[in-house]
């Protein structure tokens, strides 16, 4: 399913792919591929998609068709109209971590909405960070990612606050309200860890305001969320 919302993505933007040095390459604006083509290859993945998470439930499946619905008919068209489209992005792109446990438990709740909710906010400093050192490639395209659309001071404290935000909702499973969702002390220091080592990241973009910086950002925080899983999930076992 997450492939199918790309290729309808590069369906749609085929022809600001093609301005932009990070994207030129794709199969469609490269030439390698068909519009046609690439639009069967979208239609089956989201067709194979949604039934295989409907032999698992139908709430999973639900989950699922609205994320392919928001990545392709709301935030694409937006990326170059307001940088609040990073903002709708982030419902589809979180929704895969929540996934899991919906398609578990056939149900929607505190926990996987805490789940939503870590990967929601993550979302923010990993794509602004992208969007600060590709800043000149996306400008080629007409994207502006960043919420002020500049590499400024205030890109830079939004960036820190998601960030914080991200780390206090990573922590709250260790205070026992959100269901069955736990963590014990010691995978919640670790996980708090894993946040200040992110947010140190954002603190260097702050201070050094750098493409460099912004790309350390960047690689720091797909870490920080491979492993914040890794340990949520060895916590449940060893507990």
């Amino acid at each position: 399913m997450v492939g199918a919302s790309n290729a309808f993505n590069q369906i749609i933007e085929k022809d600001l792919d093609v301005l932009m040095d990070r994207t030129k390459n794709r199969p469609i604006p490269s030439g390698r591929m068909s519009v046609t083509t690439a639009f069967i290859i979208a239609t089956v993945f989201t067709i194979l998609g949604i039934a295989t998470l409907y032999v698992i439930n139908e709430r999973t499946a639900m989950y699922g068709a609205i994320s392919i619905f928001l990545y392709t008919c709301v935030y694409t068209p937006l990326k170059t109209k307001t940088p609040l489209a990073v903002f709708v992005g982030a419902i589809p792109g979180a929704i895969p971590f929540m996934l899991g446990w919906v398609a578990a438990r056939n149900d929607f709740g505190i926990e996987p909405g805490t789940l939503f909710a870590l990967q929601f906010f993550w979302q923010f400093p990993h794509f602004w960070a992208i969007g600060w050192f590709l800043f000149d490639d996306y400008k080629k395209g007409g994207f502006f990612m960043l919420p002020t659309r500049e590499r400024d001071k205030g890109t830079a404290v939004q960036t820190i606050m998601y960030t914080v935000w991200t780390i206090l909702v990573s922590i709250i499973p260790v205070f026992g309200v959100t269901g069955d969702l736990k963590l014990s002390i010691v995978a919640a220091i670790v996980v708090f860890g894993l946040g200040l080592f992110m947010l140190y990241y954002a603190l260097q973009l702050f201070k050094l305001r750098t493409a460099k910086a912004a790309k350390q950002l960047m690689l720091a925080s797909v870490s920080y969320i491979t492993l914040v899983q890794i340990v949520y999930v060895i916590d449940k076992f060893i507990r």
